[in-house]
């Protein structure tokens, strides 16, 4: 007995949900390729935003549907590749190293790092349940590098940020940080599952809609800064938790008295004997 005409379809188009998103992740990270080489450096930030949107529902869509498979995961590791890794590179080399000599290194640097981290993410943590990411993720320092073109064209950056730090030396060095924290085993914290039926995800939720009406009404002020304060959240966070656990129990350079000093004496000068008994053979050596 073959199954109805309508279920069939309706299976394959489940099946070509996740595929399709993924498709859409490619598609904007290719046309932010293409606005950055015409000069519409806005444009093309923006669209690798809308990559973010993508993965995301990618990701979701494979989860509810339960169709998420090998190949699907690698396909979203290479579209990753480009719309984190090369987009934002190439974005941020048209606008700003364009006339360095060796500038397009740090572009370099930063896709390497992508694609090492997609790689390690592929091997020790790719469909597992998962509440920590180990190392910056790549979606998180794609949308770093691409928003920072935004967030430097408004008032606020030209007036208290610009004149003490030169955009080209600000960008290197947001480039070299995120390509270095991708590739670390700092832990970065997972958003927590949006839900109505628990506190927690309800504070998701919640928290969820705030991000998405201040992006949508307020991106150039908002995105970046917003990014920005989650990869020094999991950086500081990681710096502290080392200090804390590395702390001794007292303090180093105060010497402590022995408990009962004549008694160690005594022990040192009456050792104890111990009775000698002859070793079976067979034994552990």
């Amino acid at each position: 007995m073959t199954a109805p005409r309508h279920r069939t379809g309706m299976r394959r188009a489940i099946v070509i949900l996740p595929g399709a998103f993924t498709s859409g992740n490619l598609f904007f990270g290719i046309w932010a390729i293409i606005e950055a080489t015409r000069g519409n450096y806005e444009h093309a930030a923006w669209f690798i935003v809308a990559c973010v949107f993508m993965d995301a529902l990618d990701g979701s869509a494979a989860r509810m549907t339960r169709t998420g498979t090998a190949f699907g995961a690698e396909l979203d590791s290479l579209v990753d590749a480009v719309s984190f890794g090369v987009a934002p590179s190439l974005l941020v080399y048209f606008h700003t190293f364009r006339n360095g000599e060796w500038a397009w290194l740090l572009g370099f640097l930063f896709v390497l790092a992508v694609v090492l981290r997609l790689a390690r993410f592929n091997v020790e943590q790719a469909g597992r349940a998962k509440s920590t990411f180990f190392g910056l993720p790549s979606p998180a320092a794609g949308i770093a590098l691409a928003t920072f073109w935004p967030f430097a064209q408004t008032s606020f950056y030209k007036v208290n940020i610009a004149p003490s730090v030169p955009q080209p030396l600000a960008l290197a060095v947001l480039m070299v940080s995120c390509s270095l924290l991708m590739v670390s085993h700092v832990p970065y914290p997972v958003w927590p599952k949006p839900s109505v039926r628990s506190t927690k995800g309800i504070i998701s939720l919640a928290a969820l809609v705030v991000v998405v009406i201040l992006t949508v009404s307020e991106p150039d002020y908002f995105v970046f800064p917003f990014i920005f304060l989650y990869i020094c959240y999991g950086l500081g966070r990681a710096v502290l938790l080392g200090i804390l656990e590395r702390r001794p129990d007292r303090e180093p350079l105060v010497d402590e008295e022995p408990e009962d000093t004549g008694r160690q004496v005594e022990n040192d000068i009456n050792p104890k004997l111990v009775p000698f008994r002859p070793r079976r053979r067979g034994g552990a050596q």
